[in-house]
């Protein structure tokens, strides 16, 4: 019997995922299919009631759902339950779990580009969903200095202050920011500022940022933002998020199936989707 599987998010017109997992389930030969799923807040709680009525295989979750998803799973992964928020659920046995990939995704594309991170300062521009992701799982892994900054500097705060994992660390505003982004060696954007439709917009200057920086946004949809466009100008080296994408994807896939899809393909994959 045909395998269900789906992304719950509102919107989700623009989710790239079906086109990526059901690819992955052809090519590994997986009787599946992956369903993106229009869900609104307020119907959450029937939405999830319904797909572990029908056995489904499993789901991710986006926004804005990623939190209020916790209370209606069975069981949280560790890591999940310190975040605080879950992007993959997977049915084992009759049991809906949820696992957070998105900072481990990140890393993993990260690592592609700089072999070690534990001799890094780091900035996370925003306090959202993802950047509590990324967050936590950078200081897990015991960065050197892992700084955040946001417009509101109270939900930066709440980040520092219930991340379990030990690290040196400071808050700030953007503008603080700014003025002391030469002490940064690597600089995350994790907001929605850049994406289309709003592509001539940046989250913060860059005008003091050191060359060999490097500079990371989540976006990939445009695949190259305002802030990477000023950074390669400014001589960093930079990254979209698409690797996040594809590696979250993976590790989602993983979960599920117990095979780690080959990322190269589903990169180029996504990129044929994106027109480039």
């Amino acid at each position: 019997m045909k395998k269900l599987f789906a992304v719950l998010g509102d919107p989700i017109a623009q989710s790239m995922s079906p086109t990526m997992h059901n690819e992955l389930f052809q090519t590994y030969g997986i009787d599946a299919h992956y369903q993106a799923l229009h869900v609104k807040k307020e119907d959450l709680g029937d939405a999830i009631r319904g797909l572990k009525a029908i056995g489904i295989a499993g789901f991710n979750i986006t926004v804005p759902h990623k939190q209020a998803v916790i209370p209606l799973l069975d069981r949280l992964d560790p890591l999940a339950k310190a975040i605080g928020a879950v992007n993959t659920v997977v049915n084992e046995n009759g049991e809906l779990v949820g696992y957070n990939t998105d900072g481990s995704g990140f890393v993993k594309g990260l690592l592609a580009h700089l072999p070690t991170l534990n001799d890094k300062n780091v900035l996370i521009i925003g306090a959202g969903g993802a950047a509590r992701a990324l967050y936590f799982t950078l200081a897990r892994l015991e960065v050197k200095r892992l700084d955040i900054c946001n417009r509101t500097v109270k939900k930066a705060e709440a980040i520092t202050m219930e991340c379990p994992y030990q690290v040196t660390t400071e808050v700030m505003d953007i503008s603080e920011a700014e003025d002391n982004l030469a002490n940064y060696d690597l600089i995350i954007q994790t907001t929605s500022i850049g994406m289309l439709p709003d592509i001539q917009k940046s989250p913060i200057s860059l005008r003091n940022l050191k060359p060999n920086a490097f500079v990371s946004d989540i976006i990939y949809n445009p695949l190259e933002t305002k802030i990477l466009q000023e950074a390669k100008n400014k001589g960093a080296k930079i990254q979209n998020g698409l690797e996040m994408f594809v590696y979250q994807g993976a590790l989602a896939f993983d979960k599920w199936t117990g095979i780690f899809p080959d990322p190269e393909r589903m990169k180029a994959n996504v990129l044929t989707q994106l027109g480039g």
